[in-house]
């Protein structure tokens, strides 16, 4: 019996489509059943596995299938989620192949290594975003920004309702003037005392 064949094809924008990926993909030698092709119009940004035409290709799938795509960036939208939707795949004992790279099957002995790049760059990319929120907080603080969340309470507010509390206004009474919970309200309280 031989591999079925699923074509994944996705582009980004309303204005484009996917004709030259699917043109691609025959003129590569796979032979396509127009039911095995999907294609969607999906942002990059949106992982794999929360796109609807990715999840529909996924329900059909057995092992022993083939999907191909033309580049790596039609399966994820970084390497790290390039990475997990070829795990998923290989879990599955379903073959990947990709065009741009030479129609390598990326659950194959050499697929595995360049995946195993993949994994390199993936891990890099996340050291370099962890690098760069840290330097931003650090930055952001030395120029003294408030980090977190806006206050919902400015400092007279807390002051007023400290001394609404000593003249014992109810806590359900203060929250629904201030627009808070009553649970911020205690925390004032708290922070005082």
């Amino acid at each position: 019996m031989s591999s079925r064949v699923f074509a994944y094809c996705r582009c980004s924008k309303a204005e484009q489509n996917t004709e030259n990926q699917v043109l691609e993909i025959l003129n590569a030698g796979f032979s396509l059943e127009p039911h095995r092709v999907i294609q969607e119009t999906v942002s990059g940004s949106v992982a794999a596995l929360q796109r609807k035409g990715f999840a529909k290709l996924m329900d059909k799938l057995e092992p022993g299938d083939v999907v191909v795509c033309t580049k790596l960036d039609r399966l994820g939208r970084n390497a790290m989620d390039v990475r997990s939707t070829v795990e998923a795949f290989t879990a599955m004992k379903v073959r990947v192949i990709c065009l741009a790279l030479g129609q390598a099957d990326l659950t194959s002995a050499a697929g595995k290594m360049t995946m195993g790049v993949i994994a390199a760059v993936a891990e890099f990319e996340r050291d370099l975003l962890i690098e760069r929120t840290s330097a931003g907080l650090t930055r952001a603080k030395s120029e003294g920004k408030t980090l977190g969340r806006k206050p919902s309470l400015s400092a007279d507010q807390k002051a007023e309702i400290l001394k609404q509390r000593k003249a014992d206004v109810s806590l359900g009474v203060l929250a629904k003037h201030y627009g808070v919970s009553r649970s911020a309200i205690q925390r004032v309280e708290a922070a005082f005392n």
